[in-house]
Parts: C-alpha cells; sequence; structure tokens
C-alpha cells in the first residue's frame, strides 16, 4: 500500500479532531462504495486511503480510549471490502455509520 494522503502523514492529520477524521474515513467509504463492481482501480485506491486514515487515526495518541473502537471500525471496514463474509458487513452501513461523524464535524465549525 502507498501513501496516498502524504500531506496528512506528518502532525496535520493529528490536528483534526476525532469526527474530522472519522468523517474523513467516511468520504474514502462512500468513495469505495460508489466504484465497488465499476472501476477496479479506483476501487482499490480508495480502500488504500481509507486504510491510510483508520492507520493515522489509530496512530493519534489522543484517542487511547477510543482505538479499540476504531480499529472495530477497521476490521469491519475491510469485511465489507472482502464481501462480509465474516461478519456480513455492508460498505452501505458503514457510509451511514460514518455519515454521522461528518455531519458532526461539520456541525462543530
Amino acid at each position: 500500500m502507498k501513501t496516498q494522503h502524504a500531506s496528512l502523514s506528518g502532525k496535520q492529520w493529528q490536528t483534526l479532531s476525532l469526527y474530522e477524521q472519522l468523517g474523513n474515513i467516511g468520504s474514502e467509504v462512500n468513495r469505495v462504495m460508489r466504484w465497488q463492481g465499476k472501476d477496479q482501480d479506483s476501487f482499490e485506491n480508495a480502500v488504500d486511503r481509507a486504510l491510510e486514515l483508520f492507520d493515522l487515526t489509530l496512530a493519534d495518541s489522543r484517542w487511547q480510549g477510543r482505538r479499540k473502537e476504531i480499529a472495530r471500525a477497521r476490521e469491519v471496514f475491510c469485511d465489507a471490502v472482502l464481501g462480509g463474509k465474516e461478519y456480513k458487513s455492508l460498505l452501505k452501513d458503514l457510509n451511514q455509520y460514518f455519515y454521522w461523524f461528518a455531519l458532526a464535524a461539520r456541525n462543530k465549525k
């Protein structure tokens, strides 16, 4: 997996609130959902970007107490991308889950 968000790899990502970080992950989940079955390269790039944002969020020390939840969301995302065989996960459900974080981030500004 190559770095997709080079500008966020440093401290910039850590200036965002948890709502903003999860909302951005949600944007990538939405892209994954839209490209699934339509354009394999775009689909795979969106998956890579989402995983990178999950990893940047997990590395953010401010969310020490939330890491289990974030890691589980990453795991469910991977399950959905791979067809939902383990947890019956669906990208549309994850898209709805992350939507609320994006909405909360927008309302805080």
